[in-house]
């Protein structure tokens, strides 16, 4: 090896050194995160009744990989909803036989979210720097509420009419404690000094798997209920 190979080495070396001695390893900071959801099913007869708002809020990291590129994680608690309505049946008053007719369910999440990303940014132009991020999330079920809205047609000597009885309960048993979601994102920083910027950003998550549990008995036979929640986010966060 000649001096010109070896003087070359050392003056690439001494750059990298140099670059990566000005990158911090990691870096941490917080979200705010207003969001709308929705529920597809997968189950006959059920439909999505449309979107609802939710929120989150959490932590954020970014570890360095190389100078553009970073593995995103961070640690949510994310309140998710959706609506879906399909056949039902339910006792009224002291019937032996229940009544069937049509449920209109609003679902209320939360879970504890767990993303692992692959962040990619652009250099920095004066103070922004763009992103993009692709990934996966894991959510652990805390808590599913529901309001129902049980409409059902009765006869009487005017005729036949619907009513509609409204209910809030607790189904945390009847939705699973884990599901998975592709993240699909981007947006910008803008770096107030060296080291801290504002980000905003657009978040999609794509529900991988089921939420829901248990059969609908309103069906002969009883069929599962599967629906898969997909929610879009705008992040706005601090990091450091």
């Amino acid at each position: 090896m000649n001096r010109k190979t070896i003087l070359l080495t050392l003056t690439c070396l001494m750059i990298t050194s140099t670059i990566f001695a000005q990158m911090k390893p990691f870096r941490f900071g917080l979200k705010v995160a207003p969001n709308v959801g929705w529920l597809s099913p997968d189950s006959d007869d059920y439909e999505s009744d449309g979107s609802v708002a939710g929120f989150s809020w959490g932590f954020i990291s970014d570890f360095t990989i190389t100078e553009n590129y970073f593995v995103g994680t961070g640690f949510n608690i994310s309140y998710l909803n959706g609506k879906l309505k399909y056949p039902s049946e339910m006792f009224l008053d002291d019937d032996t036989i229940p009544t069937p007719g049509t449920l209109k369910r609003k679902y209320n999440f939360r879970y504890i979210d767990v993303p692992l990303t692959l962040k990619m940014k652009t250099n920095q132009f004066n103070s922004l720097q763009f992103y993009g991020q692709i990934g996966f999330s894991l959510g652990f079920n805390i808590k599913t509420k529901a309001s129902d809205v049980f409409t059902y047609k009765i006869e009487d000597e005017m005729g036949d009419e619907y009513t509609s009885i409204s209910d809030e309960s607790s189904i945390t048993d009847e939705t699973t404690f884990l599901h998975g979601s592709l993240v699909l994102g981007g947006g910008l920083e803008y770096y107030i000094d060296n080291s801290t910027s504002i980000i905003v950003g657009l978040t999609y998550y794509n529900g991988l798997s089921n939420v829901l549990k248990g059969e609908n008995k309103a069906f002969d036979p009883p069929i599962d209920q599967k629906a898969i929640p997909h929610f879009i986010e705008l992040t706005l966060g601090v990091i450091f």
